[in-house]
């Protein structure tokens, strides 16, 4: 299977542009300050590292808004017969405005174009706000990771197939 592209696209009022180390210097503190990363005390530091480290197969994008960097997300391209998103940040102050559902519905149109058969996300389990927003968008439950990233806590794999249309 074909992998996602890593361009910069503009969407509904806002660009996704490939990551940089210094967009992920600036976001990687600022969402470590918010839940669920906050929760799981991940530092500024190690978001910043995930975020600008350049892994073949898994493309990060900085989330703009007016130029201004409202968020990140990465993908694992080719996972179980399609794309994992594997991490989407958005703002506190962006947050509700429609990127979240443009930033799906984009993943899908991507992944439907290299022929994938599914999506996939996983959320926290304290995470509710994440996990009926992706359900909202046509995830399904299909596992329970107990104490995937931390001791006590469970994260929550969803699945969308994607059907010929």
């Amino acid at each position: 299977m074909a992998s996602l592209r890593m361009k910069a696209v503009r969407l509904q009022g806002f660009d996704l542009e490939p990551m940089t180390p210094v967009a992920a210097k600036t976001v990687g503190p600022l969402l470590s300050r918010i839940d669920p990363w906050a929760r799981y005390a991940y530092t500024g530091d190690a978001l910043t590292a995930f975020l600008a480290n350049e892994e073949p197969g898994a493309p990060g994008f900085a989330i703009k808004a007016d130029r201004v960097i409202a968020g990140a997300i990465s993908i694992r391209n080719n996972w179980l017969r399609g794309p994992y998103l594997q991490f989407l940040g958005i703002l506190p102050g962006y947050q509700s405005h429609g990127i979240g559902g443009a930033i799906l519905d984009w993943f899908e149109s991507e992944a439907r174009g290299i022929g994938a058969q599914n999506l996939w996300v996983a959320a926290s389990e304290f995470n509710t706000r994440a996990l009926s927003f992706y359900e909202k968008h046509g995830f399904n439950r299909i596992a329970t990771l107990s104490d995937l990233v931390v001791e006590g806590s469970s994260e929550i794999l969803l699945r969308k197939r994607l059907t010929a249309d």
